[in-house]
């Protein structure tokens, strides 16, 4: 018999949005966490804005020792740490005790990049005959698993602890991962996420692909402009989500407070074949992964109440408005309410899916639909398949009953969860 699976702890270390209080209330007023930034101008950036946390040393202090802090330059695992421990503490959860690992609790915790400033720095010191000077974190603020290892050693967990990494799609997909484990009985609890590193090493690549915007550096709070007829490209962002999930079980015995429920999810690839590449996803292959995540969620496509789409700001926001269309066999104003985050924090790439996830369970907690920011003038071919009042542009009361959630990675890699609101 399948468990049922519920999240109790949420945690997020975002744009504008450190903790989950100051997350939704950011995302309540739909206040940018999207700055300029006078490194990325120095370096010659075409787009010299972006979303990254503020983590300040009393942060930092509050998070990590002396000992931790000192040589600590993954921002990755910096944002993912205060996440993840914060939806442990929110959750009701203790660390394990020193003697003996906690068996039933476990990690997913994804990553795209690593310790890009850290690998910058040992490259350096190599070149310059200086090994010896690498510090002895090196390895772990390095190696791809460090995110999990790090909060797997925090709290002692004792059940599978590991990194999945899927593009754009990584937080999502962990999320399905975690789910999955717990709804097979193999663990009690589970601590997903996604963490991303900030900084020009991580987006100049994207830079250099043209494809964020470059007109937005003297106004950056109008620059990330999913579902709008002016969008002008993604604005990179950073930061980590996390959310605490466990058996239903576990949850009541324990009393804990309980956000949302994991009614199922699925996760597919569109092989880059058909309209499909390795920077555009696949169609046929997105709607089957929405098909197949409602299926699995044993819902129809009319229980739809509200979607959080991956929604990037590019010419690919038509594309996804139609296949969510086609997949759940709906249009105009029977479409669901859709939202994107992505406005107000940014594309945090391989956080995006988590971050998002904790601001999709909030609307259906608090009873909110999220405006959309930046979209006055709504993409013409985005209304040929939307009514206009189903994309908010302010922040609405609606009590959603079901949330759809999807994320689709460079790779032609999709990922789609479905979330039921939890009876009060």
């Amino acid at each position: 018999m399948k468990k049922r699976v519920v999240i109790t702890g949420l945690g997020v270390c975002a744009p504008k949005g450190v903790g989950v209080s100051d997350f939704l209330n950011t995302l309540k007023k739909g206040e940018s966490g999207i700055a300029f930034h006078q490194e990325l101008a120095a370096l010659g950036f075409s787009c010299q804005i972006a979303g990254k946390p503020e983590v300040t040393p009393s942060i930092l202090e509050a998070f990590f020792s002396p000992l931790q802090r000192k040589g600590l330059r993954a921002s990755g695992i910096v944002y993912g740490v205060i996440a993840g421990m914060d939806a442990w503490a929110d959750a009701g959860l203790e660390k394990a005790a020193k003697e003996e690992p906690d068996w039933d609790s476990g990690i997913v915790f994804g990553a795209g990049t690593l310790g890009v400033d850290t690998f910058r720095e040992a490259i350096h010191l190599i070149d310059a005959n200086k090994t010896r000077r690498l510090g002895s974190t090196t390895v772990i603020q390095t190696m791809a698993s460090g995110i999990s290892a790090y909060l797997g050693g925090i709290l002692g967990c004792g059940n599978q602890v590991t990194t999945n990494s899927s593009a754009c799609g990584t937080g999502t997909e962990g999320l399905i991962m975690g789910y999955e484990r717990i709804r097979s009985g193999m663990a009690s609890r589970m601590l997903v996420g996604s963490t991303s590193d900030s900084g020009p090493y991580v987006w100049g690549g994207f830079d250099a692909m043209r494809i964020l915007p470059s007109k937005y550096n003297d106004n950056p709070i109008l620059a990330s402009r999913p579902m709008s007829d002016s969008a002008a490209g993604f604005v990179p962002g950073s930061g980590a989500g996390a959310l605490v999930l466990e058996s239903l079980d576990s949850a009541l015995k324990r009393g804990a407070t309980i956000y949302a429920e994991v009614l199922g999810g699925a996760v597919n690839s569109g092989g880059q074949r058909g309209n499909g590449s390795m920077t555009a996803p696949n169609s046929t292959a997105v709607q089957r992964c929405i098909k197949a995540a409602i299926k699995d969620a044993e819902v129809q496509g009319r229980d739809i109440d509200v979607i959080n789409g991956h929604l990037t700001a590019t010419k690919k926001d038509v594309d996804e408005i139609r296949n969510w269309s086609e997949a759940l066999q709906r249009r105009g104003i029977d479409f669901p309410y859709i939202n994107s985050t992505k406005g107000i924090v940014g594309h945090c790439l391989a956080a995006s899916g988590s971050i998002e996830s904790v601001a999709t369970v909030l609307q259906l907690k608090e009873g909110l639909v999220f405006g959309n920011q930046n979209c006055p003038d709504i993409h013409p071919e985005i209304l040929a398949y939307v009514d206009a009042s189903k994309i908010p542009q302010q922040t609405i009361q609606y009590q959603p009953k079901i949330a759809a959630k999807a994320s689709f990675g460079f790779g032609d890699v999709n990922a789609c969860v479905i979330f039921k609101e939890y009876p009060k």
